[in-house]
């Protein structure tokens, strides 16, 4: 799994960050992209990575501010161009649907796929055999929700020594073990799976959080997450103003990792008003609280690999 942070500014694009969109690339698990958020220009921050739009499998937004929707027109337009032809899953707040289909209709565009809009609401919004998604109300000055992503254990390598002493054949029945299922052997004996495949492995756990002030969904949503990436709109200079425009500092965001028992943070969503020297103070007052943590910039890009995070 790898996480790409398309943009990563708040309210506006500046010349270091463009505004809110965060690729989340399950290549590796099920060969599709999931994007969080649209903001303006997504679809040329796209143009210097290696995403393919017709990969994108499901959209989700956090929110209906234009920072981090008004990029989805474009995008969606161009998917088309591209080659889409598979079903586009949108999950965003009410309105969002009406929104685009409203710029479709006025601009005539024509898509060669399907959109299925869900309309989020708190709980499960998302489950099949490898991963479940749940939403949850954050606290912003619009209905705004954070994202928990967990993916499902995945199951334990086989054994092949102990699989050859059992006499189990090369060929389909070692894939039928590997999958969980027991076989027979040609001459009756039966082979169970767990005789043969190591414990299940703990899938990862993202969480990736709307615009919000510090608030108690966001620490139920962080809950032991192996990533959580979360807003720092301000510092704790402006931690007044924080408040007042439902966003979080750096300390807030530290904090919530903290107290969830989270493994790694990621802030993300920085006002155009600190600078590109800001960021080491920024990122030390945070580190005072929860040591494992690091900005996002335009671009960047983290793996998951071995229950650990690394930056590419």
């Amino acid at each position: 799994m790898e996480l790409q942070f398309l943009g990563t500014g708040a309210g506006m694009p500046s010349k270091e960050r463009n505004t809110s969109s965060l690729a989340l690339k399950l290549l590796e698990e099920r060969g599709t992209i999931w994007l969080f958020d649209c903001g303006e220009a997504t679809q040329h921050q796209i143009l210097h990575t290696t995403i393919r739009p017709r990969k994108v499998e499901k959209i989700f937004i956090t929110h209906l501010h234009g920072d981090h929707i008004f990029g989805l027109p474009g995008f969606l337009s161009s998917r088309s161009f591209l080659g889409g032809e598979d079903t586009l899953t949108i999950y965003g707040p009410k309105g969002l649907k009406e929104w685009i289909n409203s710029s479709f209709e006025v601009s005539k565009t024509h898509l060669t796929y399907p959109i299925e809009f869900v309309e989020v609401e708190e709980g499960v919004i998302f489950e099949d055999d490898q991963f479940i998604v749940t939403a949850k109300l954050l606290e912003h000055v619009i209905p705004c929700y954070g994202f928990r992503i967990e993916q499902k254990p995945l199951l334990g390598e086989l054994l092949m020594e102990k699989a050859n002493r059992l006499g189990v054949p090369k060929g389909p029945l070692l894939g039928k073990l590997k999958n969980g299922e027991d076989v027979t052997l040609n001459d009756g004996t039966t082979v169970f799976s767990k005789d043969v495949t190591a414990p299940p492995k703990k899938g990862f756990i993202v969480t990736i959080l709307g615009d919000t002030k510090y608030c108690e969904n966001a620490k139920i949503l962080s809950h032991e997450a192996d990533i959580i990436v979360h807003e720092a709109t301000f510092d704790h200079t402006t931690g007044h103003l924080a408040a007042s425009y439902g966003h979080s500092t750096n300390v807030e965001a530290a904090k919530i990792a903290r107290e969830s028992k989270g493994k790694n943070l990621i802030l993300n969503h920085i006002s155009a008003r600190f600078l590109p020297y800001d960021l080491q103070k920024i990122l030390s007052e945070a580190k005072e609280i929860f040591p494992n943590v690091s900005i996002a910039n335009d671009f960047t890009l983290y793996q998951w690999r071995n229950n650990q995070l690394t930056l590419e």
